[in-house]
């Protein structure tokens, strides 16, 4: 396994971008003064005047650090209201810098204060160049840390030995590579959420190897493509004679993956009269083949996903709130290939030399206008349809780098258009599926289940023609 180079990770320094920073302060011409003195020095400042406005401020935008005052209207001198509020900026972020600064400052006040979480403590009127110096050293210390971090959570992954190829150098991955390293060894049960293709069944794969149980078996379900009438058999067993067809014992999926992982993909397809039954098993550890009364103990570690909002399935009646609190215990969302393009360029490179091994083609690099093609495109697919255009590229390819027309994105790039401005009569009848597929899932933002609803499609027949045309 191994994930791509990772220039992109690197902190910006504060020459390369401004430090956002929020500050919290009931008196007007602090907040101006604050302004005129450290925006010059590299700091973008968010103001609030309130504790309520901080928090408010802080759930909405992400910031580098905090400077806070510990006295607001209500109470001028005490302390006690800011105190109150840093203890619940702390609640939601253990990590970020927080500087305090009160006018009424005493050493029990700046001890409590430190107690509850702040980094530093500041008395007004301040000394510029003492405030200067605290903010840039706690905000520098925090991001060396932060660096640190993603550092121990790439090695903790590159660890993970016989773990699929798990690229992640964009940004908005920093968070999914952080969580999976903290819960990978873990038996915690996880829930794993993006668009479709973005890449939920690799992290299942990964986080099973980081887990205790990577020597035992990871077994992967797509509930999607079974029937109601076929699930209970298929996640259960069943016995001889259970059903017209059961002819011989089977052992079901749950048994199979007994010691080990477990992981079912797209779980928002599972009837919701199995649900309650999956529901047992989860809180039991104990099952019954279909037709026997034997019950027999599992020990699997649960992973799941879904690109469905389970919220709006519980709303709907379709998905059971239990089952759901099971089920993520801690929930990984995948962004989707536009929000991490920086990935794209080590993505398309990992999928080259995969099928240039793989069929033997002497292909090694991409023109810099496939390249560029490969940045711009809108992939509704995500990584699954970028894994599919590099494959039919290496296979096209007559020369010794791909092009921009061996990549195939011409079709792609008619379903950002209107399809009544196309003419249907040169098209084949899969580019006219592939055009209106993509449009559907484009308007629906990934969501499978809305696409199909459009396209007047079952769930199951649209993944099925969406593998049918790598999408």
């Amino acid at each position: 396994m191994s994930i791509a180079p990772h220039p992109a990770l690197s902190v910006p320094g504060p020459t390369t971008n401004l430090r956002r920073l929020l500050v919290g302060d009931d008196q007007p011409h602090i907040l101006e003064a604050l302004e005129f003195l450290l925006h010059p020095e590299g700091f973008s400042l968010k103001t609030a005047r309130s504790p309520g406005m901080v928090l408010e401020s802080f759930a909405r935008d992400e910031f580098d650090g905090v400077l806070l005052d510990l006295n607001y209207t209500r109470d001028t001198t005490s302390g006690l209201e800011g105190l109150d509020l840093l203890a619940a900026l702390r609640e939601r972020d253990a990590q970020i810098p927080i500087i305090v600064m009160t006018a009424y400052a005493n050493v029990d006040l700046a001890v409590e204060a430190m107690r509850r979480g702040a980094n530093d403590f500041i008395q007004k009127p301040w000394e510029n160049l003492r405030l200067l110096n605290i903010l840039r050293n706690q905000l520098e210390l925090h991001r060396a840390l932060k660096r640190t971090r993603w550092l121990e959570a790439e090695n903790r992954i590159l660890r993970a030995e016989g773990a699929p190829d798990f690229i992640a150098t964009a940004p908005s991955m920093r968070p999914v590579v952080e969580l999976m390293s903290r819960i990978g060894p873990s038996d915690a049960n996880v829930l794993i959420t993006g668009e479709h293709g973005t890449g939920k069944e690799v992290v299942a794969q990964t986080l099973h190897r980081l887990s205790q149980r990577a020597q035992r078996n990871l077994v992967a379900v797509n509930t999607g493509a079974l029937s109601e009438g076929t699930f209970e058999s298929e996640i259960f067993g069943h016995v001889k004679g259970a059903f017209t067809d059961a002819r011989t014992d089977r052992i079901g999926r749950f048994e199979l993956a007994s010691g080990g992982t477990l992981f079912l993909d797209e779980i928002a397809n599972i009837p919701v009269r199995q649900q309650a039954k999956l529901l047992r098993v989860l809180e039991t550890g104990e099952l019954e083949r279909v037709g026997s009364s034997t019950t027999r103990t599992v020990d699997v570690r649960m992973l799941s996903a879904t690109n469905a909002d389970l919220r709006a399935e519980i709303d709907a009646g379709r998905f059971r709130e239990d089952l759901l609190f099971r089920l993520n215990t801690v929930e990984i969302r995948l962004p989707p290939l536009r929000e991490r393009r920086e990935d794209i360029p080590a993505l398309a490179a990992h999928f080259l030399s995969r099928y240039a091994t793989r069929y033997r083609r002497p292909i090694e690099d991409f023109d810099p206008a496939a390249l560029q093609l490969l940045l711009s495109h809108p992939w509704p697919g995500n990584v699954r349809e970028l894994d599919h255009t590099l494959e039919r590229a290496v296979l096209m390819a007559r020369g010794s780098s791909i092009g921009v027309a061996d990549l195939g994105l011409n079709l792609q790039r008619v379903s950002t258009t209107n399809l009544s401005t196309t003419n249907l009569e040169d098209m084949s009848l899969e580019a006219v599926e592939t055009v209106l597929i993509q449009k559907a899932l484009t308007r629906a933002q990934g969501n499978v289940t809305q696409a199909a609803e459009a396209l007047g499609l079952s769930r199951g027949a649209l993944y099925r023609r969406m593998e049918k045309y790598g999408l």
